[in-house]
């Protein structure tokens, strides 16, 4: 019990201090405070200010099984955020997991990598990992038989402006879709349900 309070009291503790306006404390704790409070316990003010989406993206994934001869089966690609539309769709109370995890870890990933897709920290490792191990628990659970490895495709297209087009403001030209492909990576062994 005395572990669990004293548990509750560092974190509670921890988490003022990284929402607390810049002081000597925190200013001499801050490894050890990011360290705990991010990822998992990260703040922000999206609640109160909202920043919209300004673009839709399509995550999907394939995979590819290498067998011991060496060839290499890949699969077509598995649309991951159809599945995720399609879990919150129809229900009445939606996972907030379910309509944000693959959506954040891809807004983690492209602030901490490149364009080149090569992590330039710990963090961004770290990050990596985490969009990888989502992409394929969700892809072990939908995809039939094992696999190795797996890539990532995000294609992206342009929100457009609200408002129909009048007169006196013709219609934007609507701006083409980006496609994205990260490279492979190797995964621990995936044998799907």
């Amino acid at each position: 019990m005395a572990l669990c309070l004293a548990v509750t009291l560092v974190h509670v503790l921890l988490v003022f201090l990284y929402v607390a306006p810049p002081n000597a404390i925190s200013k001499a704790y801050s490894q050890q405070v990011d360290a705990w409070v991010r990822p998992v316990f990260e703040q922000n003010w999206r609640l109160f200010a909202p920043n919209p989406q300004s673009v839709n993206r399509q995550i999907s994934a394939r995979v590819k099984q290498t067998a011991p001869d060496g060839t290499a089966q890949v699969s077509g690609w598995i649309d991951l955020t159809a599945a995720d539309d399609s879990a919150v769709k129809h229900n009445a109370f939606p996972s907030h997991t379910a309509q944000n995890m693959l959506r954040q870890a891809w807004n983690s990933y492209l602030k901490t990598h490149g364009s080149d897709n090569k992590p330039r920290s710990e963090r961004a490792l770290m990050i990596e990992k985490y969009l990888r191990n989502i992409a394929a628990e969700r892809v072990a659970a939908q995809h039939g038989g094992a696999f190795d490895s797996i890539q990532l495709r995000v294609i992206s297209r342009p929100i457009a402006a609200p408002g129909a087009a009048t007169e006196s403001r013709p219609a934007a030209a609507t701006p083409r879709a980006e496609t994205r492909y990260l490279p492979w990576w190797k995964v621990a062994s995936h044998a799907a349900n």
